[in-house]
């Protein structure tokens, strides 16, 4: 194939799979907006890493997206080079054919960049929500005995994970998830978590910023200051030692230890944690989330 037929193959695939792009794409805003409202959203409460899975589908549409418009690309191209397109850019000097192919490999390469950074936080939006879920299923065995857990708790500072509430106290358990290999070491200490020695300050610094402002928002709501206990999980890692009185360090296997971490001066009267329980109930309904994930953005 000389240049005029490559270029001519290769405009009319681009054109091609930026249309189908596009039409994907506006398709899936507009069903988007259509299931902005569920008819039984008063009655829905957000599941563990509800977010994690809202952005996971919504990666999962992205894939799907990017891979459909890289297939009308190869099969247009295929199809015009194996029957000779039109030519298109008959007349043309070479060197403009030349300048036009190079910016249809800088369009093809700058696409297949953006799949594979969806493919990459697909990937890892998947095993934060995987890490989420193990954790909240645990806090349920919990609850049996201990009260009510709450998932995807919003607050004016952030997101708190799970929110374990009852007679005994009350429990955020935000969960950071990292990859390892082997045999993984948390450690945490003075406020910093370190994963095999590598600090990861930033992250715990915005649970807590999050966990301290639904302190404040709960002890509203009972009347008088409350303690919410802030417990870091790490799924996957095995826990070095506890050097943070200010935090319990758990991974999913042993967040059964937070029944022993308690003190008199948390106890609830039944009255509050009823008063509590209602007010989460209320904010972790799946029309409140969406409310204030549309606010966000």
């Amino acid at each position: 194939m000389d240049i005029q037929a490559i270029s001519a193959a290769a405009t009319i695939a681009i054109a091609c799979a930026i249309v189908f792009l596009l039409a994907a794409r506006s398709w899936q805003v507009l069903s988007r907006s259509l299931s902005t409202h569920s008819r039984f959203a008063d009655s829905i409460m957000s599941e563990a890493a509800q977010r994690l899975r809202d952005e996971l589908s919504e990666l999962s549409r992205k894939q799907s997206t990017y891979l459909g418009a890289a297939l009308v690309f190869v099969v247009m191209y295929t199809v015009g080079a194996a029957f000779k397109s039109p030519n298109l850019f008959e007349g043309y000097p070479e060197w403009q054919l030349y300048g036009l192919l190079a910016v249809l490999v800088a369009a093809a390469a700058f696409a297949a960049w953006r799949l594979l950074r969806t493919v990459l936080a697909w990937r890892e939006v998947r095993y934060m929500r995987d890490a989420s879920i193990a954790v909240g299923h645990q806090l349920q065995r919990l609850a049996a005995s201990h009260g009510r857990t709450y998932h995807d708790v919003p607050t004016a500072f952030g997101m708190v994970d799970h929110v374990l509430i009852g007679p005994g106290g009350i429990y955020a358990v935000n969960v950071i998830a990292r990859r390892h290999r082997g045999s993984g070491m948390a450690h945490l200490k003075a406020g910093v978590l370190e994963f095999s020695g590598v600090k990861t300050a930033p992250d715990i610094a915005t649970r807590v910023t999050a966990t301290r402002r639904l302190e404040k928002e709960l002890s509203k709501q009972a009347g008088r200051p409350v303690r919410v206990r802030s417990v870091i999980a790490t799924p996957g890692w095995t826990i070095d030692r506890q050097e943070d009185p200010d935090h319990l360090l758990v991974n999913e296997r042993t967040l059964p230890m937070i029944r022993g971490w308690k003190d008199p001066a948390d106890h609830l009267m039944d009255d509050e944690v009823q008063r509590l329980q209602s007010y989460l109930t209320e904010r972790c309904k799946r029309s409140e989330t969406m409310r204030i994930d549309r606010t966000a953005h």
